[in-house]
């Protein structure tokens, strides 16, 4: 299936490894010029460098914190018009909501909330002016199913979600698009990440949470990055522009609603 997005531009938010990855891999072997940023300057060159080798398309990399305002200006000084925008950033540390401090609230909504609007902000005009839009929001399946020890997650990402739902409304007459990926279990950095804090609080291995978790996978296994990054390039594809303000998750079946 040809998507019809050869030849666009893509910004990439958090594209070193992992789910943002996955997203840039995809999105290059689809023919789009990838503007790729993460804070690691090692890690992105040598993501980017493979993605050039393989697909031979145009890669610009920009090492930065996006959730910052000098980092989002420094991207956007670089590619201040983007066809595609994909936005991403590690989500907030797991743990008990009594031990959070209003700082650390303010960060995460900061960084899995203001930041993807700030970023919106910044390009859908020119986006509009152009009739051609796609933004994508890497969020979390806590959206619809809240992960008990994700409270930060679970906040910051249903607010962006929500605001993301009144504004896909008012530009999709424009060609421009936003919908949503909500991963559940998928074999990153962060799904160890969770696996350690919950290993040491309960006194279990990390490998016992690992094989339990896997176990209550309906799939029976994690996700790839890459099957990710594959429903991310059909987002954006030229397509898909009847399809706005929706959340598709991606979970291995976890989510246990009819809708």
């Amino acid at each position: 299936m040809d998507l019809g997005i050869r030849g666009r531009r893509a910004i990439v938010c958090a594209s070193s490894k992992g789910l943002g990855l996955g997203c840039a891999q995809q999105l290059a072997r689809e023919g789009v010029e990838l503007v790729m940023l993460a804070r690691g300057q090692e890690a992105l060159e040598a993501a980017a460098a493979a993605i050039r080798a393989e697909t031979g398309v145009k890669v610009t990399t920009v090492a930065t914190d996006i959730t910052t305002p000098e980092g989002r200006a420094k991207v956007l000084a670089i590619c201040p018009d983007p066809d595609i925008l994909v936005t991403n950033a590690g989500g907030p540390k797991p743990g008990d909501f009594r031990d959070w401090s209003r700082d650390d609230w303010i960060a995460a909504v900061d960084a899995n909330m203001l930041t993807p609007i700030e970023l919106i902000r910044a390009t859908v005009d020119k986006m509009m002016a152009r009739k051609f839009g796609r933004i994508v929001n890497i969020t979390s399946a806590s959206v619809k199913h809240p992960i008990e020890s994700l409270g930060m997650s679970n906040g910051a990402r249903a607010g962006l979600t929500g605001f993301v739902a009144g504004l896909a409304r008012q530009i999709i007459s424009h060609n421009v698009t936003i919908n949503n990926l909500l991963p559940g279990p998928f074999a990153t950095d962060r799904i160890l990440q969770t696996a350690a804090a919950r290993a040491k609080d309960s006194g279990q291995t990390v490998e016992d949470i690992l094989k339990a978790r896997m176990a209550a996978v309906p799939a029976k296994r994690f996700g790839t990055p890459t099957e990710f990054g594959q429903a991310c390039a059909f987002l954006c594809s030229a397509n898909v522009g009847f399809m706005t303000g929706q959340n598709l998750v991606l979970d291995g079946g976890i989510y246990p609603g009819t809708l």
